[in-house]
Formats: C-alpha cells, sequence, structure tokens
C-alpha cells in the first residue's frame, strides 16, 4: 500500500513543532514530513514520488525565506503530482491579494490564521486528507479513523466509495 504524506512547510522551528505536534496523532496511518523552504520542499516531493507514495495535504507558510509559499504552492498545483494534493497556507502575514492568489491559481483547500487551535488543524487536516482520498479514488478503509466522518458517508451514499 502507498503511503499518503502530509507536508508541512515552515521555516519556523517553533511553528513547525506546533504544527508536527497537532497533528502527531493522524502519523499512524498519514507520515508526517517537514521541510523548512521551498526548495526543501521541492526535494522532500521529489522524494516521496520517486518512491511511488503521495502527498495528500501540504501545510505551507507564506513568510519564508527565499520563495513565498503562495508561489510555491501555485507552483505545485501547475504540476501533475500535486495537482491533486490539498493545500493549506497557514500564516498570520498574507495579505489579501496573495490568498486570493492562492485560491485562484493553487485551489488553496484552506486557510489557517496563526496562531490556531489544535482541534482546528486537526479538522483541517481531516477534511482535506478525506477530499484528496475521494479525488485520486484511493480506498479509503486503512484511513477511515483519521477522515472525516461527514465527507465520507456523503460519498458512500452518493456512490463515489464503495465495491470498486
Amino acid at each position: 500500500m502507498n503511503k499518503i504524506y502530509i507536508l508541512s512547510v515552515e521555516d519556523e522551528v517553533e511553528v513547525q513543532d506546533a504544527i508536527i505536534r497537532d497533528l502527531a496523532d493522524f502519523e499512524e496511518v498519514f507520515p508526517i514530513e517537514t521541510a523548512a523552504s521551498a526548495q526543501e520542499a521541492r526535494d522532500l516531493i521529489a522524494s516521496i514520488e520517486k518512491k511511488g507514495d503521495y502527498i495528500g495535504v501540504i501545510f505551507c507558510d507564506h513568510i519564508m525565506t527565499g520563495q513565498n509559499g503562495v508561489d510555491l504552492l501555485v507552483e505545485l498545483h501547475r504540476k501533475d503530482y500535486t495537482r491533486e494534493t490539498r493545500k493549506v497556507l497557514v500564516t498570520a502575514h498574507a495579505g489579501l491579494e496573495d490568498t486570493v492568489e492562492a485560491v485562484n491559481k493553487a485551489e488553496l483547500g484552506h486557510y489557517i490564521s496563526k496562531p490556531w487551535k489544535k482541534d482546528d488543524i486537526q479538522k483541517v487536516a481531516r477534511t482535506q486528507l478525506s477530499e484528496y482520498i475521494l479525488a485520486k479514488k484511493i480506498p479509503p478503509l486503512p484511513y477511515m479513523k483519521y477522515l472525516d466522518p461527514i465527507i465520507m458517508g456523503e460519498a458512500i451514499r452518493e456512490g463515489l466509495i464503495g465495491d470498486r
């Protein structure tokens, strides 16, 4: 079975640690990888792709040294491998123009303001991972404990998942 990763791209160690801590429960099924820059994220994504695994969701800071998060998310949306990957902007600094660009050009799945609450980031992770699994038509059973039950229930009722 291919792995589905959660990727956190954040250059502030304290914030990166908070994301990892708040999403640690998911790591039982969704390995969490981290990158401190856009280039490190690209290298990590290439490594995951080479193994034949997936990136279900990227939590990405906007203000980073080098390339900013919105530009990285737009770039990743243009690539076949990461087009379906759910993208979440995590920042306290993105202005309206940057946020609109992320929504329109990277199909931003969600925006999280710093600081966030653990329950909020976990809910976003559940929703985004559920949508990714449905979009990629990945059998959801091994992941159900960590997916959004409402989204998955609707998908079952609509015949999007079931006998395959």
